[in-house]
């Protein structure tokens, strides 16, 4: 088994995800921003090689929104203590839709 793990995104690629990235919050106002996050995720995930196993990610956009909305909704009504916990949930959420081939 091949127990080599690296990264092989390049600054090109990477630059030109983040400008198309900032061009979607932009334009849509932010309300296009889990579709934006999804696809800098992906990006990153899609270059990760970790102990031989190249990692993919299945999150989207639209999966990410519904919980957008919730943790949202969830900041309001506790009026922004939940915001201690977005991070956390984040990372869980990116986490479960992380996955090696």
């Amino acid at each position: 088994m091949n127990n080599e793990s690296y990264f092989d995104g390049g600054l090109l690629s990477y630059v030109g995800y983040a400008i198309l990235a900032m061009l979607i919050i932009v334009f849509t106002i932010g309300i296009a921003t889990p579709w934006a996050v999804c696809m800098m995720q992906n990006w990153k995930v899609n270059h990760t090689v970790i102990d031989g196993r190249r990692l993919y990610f299945d999150g989207t956009g639209s999966q990410l929104f519904g919980n957008w909305i919730k943790w949202f909704l969830l900041t309001i009504i506790t009026l922004g203590i939940y915001s201690f916990w977005l991070h956390i949930k984040m990372e869980q959420w990116i986490t479960k839709h992380t996955h090696h081939v």
